[in-house]
């Protein structure tokens, strides 16, 4: 073999081995699928300062309790909206975290939304009863108010977690499971603003 054979022979085999390693690694987008279309983020966390914030879109829905919860109404509070499913295992690791930070938080100004999405009601009121769940959920079974949060949050991304200020606006994200004192220190940081 010619030394420029093998100068070429290793760099194809180098740039093949390299495409198909591709596959192997652990991007969020797809580590992590499941057969129901959703992708279970990596926990990563964006806050944004008060300039860079923009309004959440209002969003609306029936609860699973049979009342309804508006964004609109929340105004004045800060809002922690979690999108989950029962089905979802990263939800129901963080399920208790989220209680109790809802239990911590009940008289400082802090509203937790829960929007089931692409659940059964059944499901989703087991989940719900398993894990103790107080707050109110939104019935999403369709997954169109979760759509409503494109710009926030990647549609297929269970769990998520966004954290709206006291004017409404987007402060922080975060894309999988929440870490309790991630959750905590995001709260009380939006509570503690004018």
């Amino acid at each position: 073999m010619r030394a420029g054979s093998v100068g070429k022979t290793f760099a194809v085999v180098t740039a093949a081995c390299a495409f198909a390693l591709t596959g192997c690694g652990t991007d969020s987008s797809a580590a992590t699928e499941s057969g129901t279309g959703y992708v279970a983020g990596d926990g990563s966390t964006v806050v944004l300062d008060a300039a860079e914030r923009s309004l959440a879109p209002e969003i609306s829905g029936k609860t699973l309790d049979g009342g309804t919860w508006s964004s609109a109404d929340a105004i004045g509070d800060v809002t922690v909206l979690n999108v989950w499913a029962s089905w979802c295992a990263p939800c129901r690791a963080e399920a208790p975290a989220l209680q109790r930070s809802y239990e911590n938080h009940l008289d400082q100004g802090v509203q937790f939304v829960g929007i089931n999405t692409r659940d059964t009601d059944a499901a989703a009121n087991a989940f719900v009863a398993r894990y103790g769940i107080t707050y109110p959920n939104i019935v999403d079974p369709d997954g169109q108010v979760q759509l409503q949060l494109r710009d926030s949050l990647p549609p297929q991304s269970i769990p998520s977690t966004l954290f709206l200020d006291k004017q409404g606006r987007v402060a922080a994200r975060v894309l999988g499971e929440i870490d309790p004192t991630r959750l905590d220190g995001i709260i009380d940081t939006l509570v503690n603003e004018p």
